[in-house]
């Protein structure tokens, strides 16, 4: 249900709003800090190779941008574009309201996005 919502609304599959949520995280705003791919691999829980192709989706929709990490030529590193940012605001909301119709209401303030 909830990745159905997110894809007719916001062109995002569960996997990919929760890449963001993580660069939202770990980056704020859009042109903040870049993350490694590696790092970012063991908190989404998706293989390498499905990692990379979200990634893929995610670039090419201007949502992030990818480069070679500066101290270590062998990373990847992420960074969350603006309109990533912005997509990521717009599709909170909904988010936040299936899973709480999921969860019944489960979600007080305390349980709010960490960027709150």
């Amino acid at each position: 249900m909830l990745d159905r919502e997110l894809g007719d609304r916001y062109g995002l599959g569960m996997s990919e709003f929760e890449v963001l949520e993580r660069l939202v995280e770990e980056c704020g705003g859009g042109g903040g800090p870049a993350v490694r791919v590696s790092e970012l691999a063991h908190t989404v829980h998706l293989s390498q190779s499905a990692l990379s192709r979200l990634i893929a989706r995610l670039e090419k929709a201007g949502l992030v941008t990818r480069a070679m990490c500066e101290s270590d030529r062998r990373g990847v590193v992420l960074t969350l574009t603006e309109a990533g940012r912005e997509r990521y605001e717009q599709a909170r909301p909904l988010h936040r309201q299936v899973l709480e119709l999921t969860l019944g209401g489960g979600l007080g303030p305390a349980c709010g996005s960490s960027t709150d």
